[in-house]
């Protein structure tokens, strides 16, 4: 338990702090006109598509069988698509942190194979960066020495982690299954069970719902860690926060490669982006500043998650484009509507929220799981036993997340008027 406690704090600090990203992105795109006729042109395919589906003929460009072989598309697939985007950006802009850990998990639940959920996540992602990123360029807050050298690793790392889930998937389709559920399993439980203990001791007392969304700091102070890898002197050494510290800080380019290589080996096995591990990472274990650190992962994930998407998916026939585009659609309306609803609603009452939505990915992925094992020969268990806790895990995940959807759009509808009032 100490063990998942740990890890849920750790990938608690990087959700909350890369939804404040999605949501400035968010509202960057939304409020743009040039970016909103971009994203139109993007979603010309989408009604092409869906003019061929209703004659019967997918073209193989738009996830036709013959080019994606993974890949079968249905009114019905895209629909939940635009569904799961909506919900994990109702988690995004409400709860203030990260709802994309239930996009992979609830696409494998709609039936979509667990290296084309990956895949079609990272190029969501970074179709989202490259449309969004550009406040932080003009606000002078990337380090393009820590990101260059960041991305060396994260190549790395982005390159053997899409390897490792196409070989598994060549050896056989269940065993990429297999593996992306259990990363799953183990990430979701220890953020979900990280924030439901962190929920239940909140309750108690109200005080800490401003440190839960995130306090405005430079993070100029240095922990015990940050210290002792910046006194290592292995060259070459990278300098940074001139701006915060006089003389700046410095680094050792071996750590920045490793940490690299660690976020785009999580980014290429679970199609989450990295983000969520480059903010403690930078922060906590590097001792970067947090100005500095928000602009430099913003400037990296366009790369590694376009890196990933691109070269270890898409060129395989790994992405599901009119996915991603229902994903993209439905994640910036929710985004939209959470972030309105955070201002008449108690803090504590999402925090439990997010708690609960956490846990459902890994109640589902869970669930999941034992049939996976079985279909490889690594558990023995009765197929009917593992199609019925697959089923439970299905319909409690979608139950719990339509039920946060339900609750946080009813809300929203329920204080148009004040959110008007606010609005002038």
């Amino acid at each position: 338990m100490g063990v998942f406690r740990q890890v849920g704090e750790f990938m608690m600090t990087g959700a909350k702090l890369h939804a404040q990203w999605e949501i400035e992105n968010a509202n960057i795109i939304m409020r743009d006109k040039k970016r909103l006729a971009i994203l139109g042109l993007l979603l010309i395919p989408i009604i092409i598509g869906g003019i061929a589906f209703a004659a019967g003929d997918m073209p193989d460009y738009l996830g036709g069988k013959k080019a994606y072989s993974p890949a079968f598309f249905t009114m019905g697939i895209f629909i939940s698509s635009i569904f799961i985007g909506l919900c994990a950006g109702l988690i995004t802009g409400c709860i203030g942190a990260g709802g994309g850990f239930v996009i992979a998990p609830a696409l494998m639940s709609a039936g979509i194979k667990g290296i084309l959920a990956v895949g079609t996540d990272l190029f969501h992602i970074f179709a989202k960066a490259i449309m969004g990123s550009t406040l932080h360029k003009k606000m002078g807050n990337i380090s393009v020495a820590l990101a260059v050298i960041f991305l060396i690793g994260a190549i790395v790392g982005a390159t053997v982690g899409g390897i490792i889930n196409r070989v598994l998937y060549e050896i056989n389709p269940v065993w990429s299954d297999t593996f992306i559920t259990v990363i799953y399993v183990i990430m979701l439980g220890g953020l979900g069970f990280y924030a439901l203990m962190d929920y239940l001791s909140s309750a108690k007392s109200e005080k800490q719902n401003e440190e839960f969304h995130g306090k405005k700091s430079e993070g100029a102070d240095l922990g015990s860690l940050p210290k002792k890898l910046q006194a290592i002197n292995i060259p070459p050494m990278i300098t940074f926060d001139q701006n915060l510290i006089p003389g700046g800080r410095q680094i050792s380019a071996v750590f920045l490669v490793l940490s690299g290589a660690l976020v785009g080996l999580c980014a290429a096995i679970m199609g989450v982006g990295g983000g969520f591990l480059t903010f403690p990472i930078f922060v906590y274990v590097l001792g970067v500043s947090s100005l500095t650190t928000v602009g430099t992962d913003i400037f990296q994930i366009i790369f590694t998650a376009g890196y990933a998407a691109i070269t270890q998916y898409a060129i395989y026939g790994f992405i599901f484009y009119t996915l991603a585009m229902g994903m993209l659609l439905g994640s910036l309306l929710g985004i939209q509507i959470g972030a309105m609803v955070t201002k008449v609603v108690k803090g504590i009452t999402i925090r439990g929220f997010y708690a609960m939505a956490v846990l459902a990915g890994f109640v589902n992925r869970f669930f999941a799981l034992p049939a996976k094992l079985a279909s490889v020969g690594l558990i023995p268990l009765p197929k009917t036993v593992g199609v019925v806790l697959d089923t439970i895990g299905t319909w409690l995940f979608f139950i719990v997340i339509s039920i946060f959807a339900i609750w946080v759009i009813g809300t929203f509808i329920k204080n148009i008027h004040l959110l008007k009032g606010e609005a002038h």
